[in-house]
C-alpha cells in the first residue's frame, strides 16, 4: 500500500477528514490541527525511544518535583500557567533543574500557539518565520503565540533586540530559559519587559522521589523492567546527582538497561551498580555527618597551616564526593581574611574572584579555579591580626559606654558647629605624611590597643610604614 492508500485508510477509519494529496495537509477530528501521519508515527516511535528523563517530563504543572518557591500552588507563575495568562518569562538555573520541563508544561497547559528554538543553532531567519506565523496567528484568529527559545544566552545582541518589538507589543510571550545569569547575558531590555525566575537545583530528597518515579512508573518509566533500587543506592545516586535530574536519571536508566536479572527474577540496582552507572567510586564523605565536618576542616587547617598539597587533597575529596561549590568557596573567602588578611590583601580578592566565578562557570571548570585560590591561600604570609582586632573591639563595645570625641563629630547639619561639633578637627592631608596626632579613639577607652601588625608580609610593610609617618 502506498503513502496515499495509507493515509486513505485512516481517513476511512475515522483518524483525519481530507486529503488533498499532499502528506502535511490531513486534518485531523477536531477540524483545526494539520498534521503529517508519517510525522506523527515518528513523534510516536521517538516517545518510546528517547530517553528516560525526556519522557518522564511532566505533562501537569501538579506533576513537577521540586521548585515549589515559583510553582507551589499559592505562588504567581503557577497562578499564571493555570489561568493561561503567562507574560514573558526567564528561567534562569544549573542544568537538569526543570527549565524546559516548565516550558512544556506551559506549552501542555495553554491555548496559545507554542513554538520552541534553540538558540545554539536558531538564525534570524528561523525568528523572522516565528513572528510573522505569531503576527498572522494574532491578526486573524486571536491568537497569541509563545516562544520558548533554549540556552538565550547563545543569542547575540543583535539577534536579542530583534525579539524585542514583538515582545512589546504582544505578538510574542517570551519564555527564555539559560543557565547562565541572565544579567549579565541577556539585553537590558528585554530584561525589564520579562519576568526572571530562577530555579534552584533540587534537593535531595526530591531526587530520590524522581528516581522511584522513573524505576516504578510502567507507562512512562521502567517499571516494566522489575527493577528494585537498594537504599544505599538510592541515597548515592540522588547525592552524587548533585542537583541535576537528568543526571540521576540518566544513572538509573543505564543501571536498569545493563545489570543483568537476579534468581529472584529482579533487576537489583546496588551500590555497586549505582557507582559504575554514574561512574564515581563511592567515597565515605556524608554531607550531613562528622565526617563532613571533619573533611572542611582539615581543607582549612591545611590552607592556614601553609601546606598547598593537603589543601588540594581534602579539596579533591570535597569535590569529588559532590560538595557544593559554593560551600568550599564561601570558606576559602572566610579564610583569606580570618588567617591571611592584611599579610597579603590579594588574598581576599583572590577568593572573591574565585566565589564569584564557580557561580558563572560551575563544574567541571569550578574545580580549576577552586584549586587555584586554595593553593594561593595556602602559599600566602599568614596573619590573624584582623580576627585579633574585630574581637577585642567587639569585647570592647560590650563592656564599655563611650561618646565620639567632639571633634570627631559632625558638624554639616542641625546647627551642630554652634554645639562644638567637629571644632578641633585637624585634616590630616594638610600634614606631612598626611597624618597629624590627634585624639580618635572615645577617652573612656583612650590607650586600648586592638589592631597589632605582624611582622609578615605586607603587614610589615604596613608596620613599617606607621612608624615612618609617626616618626617613631
Amino acid at each position: 500500500m502506498g503513502e496515499e492508500g495509507i493515509i486513505e485508510f485512516l481517513v476511512a477509519f475515522g483518524w483525519g477528514n481530507g486529503y488533498n494529496g499532499e502528506r502535511t495537509d490531513v486534518r485531523w477530528k477536531n477540524g483545526e490541527e494539520y498534521m503529517d501521519l508519517f510525522e506523527y508515527a515518528k513523534s510516536k516511535t521517538m516517545e518510546k525511544e528517547s530517553p528516560l528523563a525526556s519522557r518522564l517530563r511532566p505533562v501537569t504543572l501538579d506533576e513537577v518535583v521540586g521548585q515549589k518557591h515559583i510553582v507551589g500552588k499559592d505562588k504567581l507563575l503557577y497562578r499564571a500557567i493555570k489561568a493561561d495568562k503567562l507574560t514573558s518569562v526567564i528561567f534562569y538555573g544549573p542544568p537538569g533543574t526543570g527549565k524546559t520541563t516548565l516550558a512544556k508544561v506551559i506549552a501542555n497547559t495553554t491555548s496559545a500557539s507554542f513554538t520552541q528554538i534553540n538558540a545554539t543553532v536558531a538564525g534570524k531567519k528561523d525568528m523572522e518565520a516565528v513572528v510573522k506565523q505569531a503576527q498572522d496567528d494574532l491578526g486573524m484568529y486571536g491568537k497569541k503565540t509563545i516562544l520558548f527559545i533554549d540556552e538565550i544566552h547563545r543569542f547575540n545582541k543583535g539577534q536579542q533586540d530583534y525579539l524585542l518589538p514583538f515582545v512589546e507589543d504582544g505578538t510574542i510571550v517570551l519564555i527564555g530559559a539559560t543557565t547562565e545569569n541572565p544579567y549579565f547575558e541577556v539585553n537590558g531590555a528585554l530584561l525589564s519587559r520579562s519576568i526572571i525566575f530562577e530555579l534552584k537545583a533540587l534537593e535531595t530528597e526530591e531526587i530520590k522521589e524522581l528516581i522511584l518515579r522513573a524505576a516504578n512508573d510502567r507507562v512512562k518509566g521502567m517499571g516494566s523492567y522489575g527493577a528494585v533500587i537498594e537504599e544505599d543506592a538510592l541515597e548515592f545516586l540522588a547525592d552524587m546527582a548533585g542537583g541535576d535530574a537528568r543526571s540521576a536519571l540518566n544513572a538509573v536508566e543505564l543501571g536498569i538497561l545493563t545489570t543483568p536479572k537476579s534468581e529472584d527474577g529482579k533487576i537489583h540496582i546496588t551500590l555497586e551498580a549505582a557507582s559504575e552507572c554514574i561512574q564515581k567510586r563511592v567515597v565515605r564523605y556524608d554531607k550531613r555527618g562528622d565526617n563532613h565536618y571533619d573533611i572542611i576542616s582539615a581543607f582549612i587547617k591545611s590552607m592556614r597551616g601553609s601546606d598547598p598539597d593537603a589543601a588540594v587533597y581534602y579539596l579533591a575529596k570535597m569535590l569529588y564526593a559532590g560538595e557544593d561549590v559554593k560551600f568550599i568557596a564561601r570558606r576559602i573567602m572566610i579564610l583569606a581574611s580570618e588567617d591571611i588578611g592584611n599579610a597579603d590583601p590579594q588574598a581576599l580578592v583572590v577568593a572573591v574572584a574565585a566565589a564569584q566565578a564557580v557561580e558563572r562557570v560551575g563544574m567541571p571548570e569550578s574545580q580549576i579555579i577552586l584549586s587555584q585560590a586554595a593553593a594561593y591561600m595556602a602559599c600566602a604570609p599568614k596573619s590573624n591580626a584582623a580576627v585579633n582586632a574585630i574581637s577585642a573591639a567587639m569585647d570592647s563595645v560590650k563592656r564599655t559606654r563611650t561618646t565620639v570625641p567632639a571633634h570627631l563629630q559632625d558638624a554639616h547639619y542641625g546647627g551642630h558647629e554652634k554645639l562644638g561639633h567637629g571644632i578641633g578637627y585637624q585634616y590630616a592631608h594638610n600634614f606631612p605624611n598626611h597624618y597629624v596626632e590627634q585624639q580618635y579613639l572615645p577617652t573612656e577607652i583612650l590607650g586600648e590597643k586592638f589592631y597589632e601588625l605582624s611582622n609578615m608580609g605586607y603587614e610589615k610593610t604596613l608596620k613599617e610604614h606607621m612608624r615612618r609617618i609617626k616618626g617613631e
